[in-house]
């Protein structure tokens, strides 16, 4: 009989953003920068032979690229699907482009601050 599992698996990336749907004078329409940490949460049986739900390596491996090469240090709002980027937009964001190559994803997790974050669990989950 499997065991079933959850790990997490913890990235961050410093980018710059604005909110272009607030309201004039709101804080969050002029552009500014956050340090964002997102986590990856995946859910499923352990593997018999290697003892894990899946490598982390191998998240690494789906996840670096978005990172490098669309977040880090990018004005989010010039990505494509983030034009108003906020935390429930990213982790969205993240959630389609992860989910097709991670099947086992059961929750992303964006951290825009220290004391604010958003939980995207996928359509129709909950």
């Amino acid at each position: 009989m499997s065991q079933e599992v959850e790990i997490v698996k913890k990235y961050r990336f410093e980018a710059a953003h604005y909110l272009p749907n607030v309201p004039e004078g709101h804080k969050c329409r002029r552009m500014h920068g956050h340090s964002f940490r997102f986590e990856l949460v995946l859910r499923g049986p352990v593997e018999p032979d290697t003892g894990w739900l899946i490598d982390f390596g191998d998240i690494s491996k789906v996840v670096k690229p978005l990172i490098e090469n669309h977040l880090d240090h990018y004005l989010l709002n010039e990505v494509e699907g983030l034009e108003n980027p906020t935390s429930e937009q990213i982790s969205i964001w993240l959630w389609n482009r992860i989910k097709p190559h991670l099947s086992a994803l059961s929750e992303v997790v964006v951290h825009e601050t220290c004391t604010a974050r958003c939980i995207y669990r996928g359509p129709g989950d909950s």
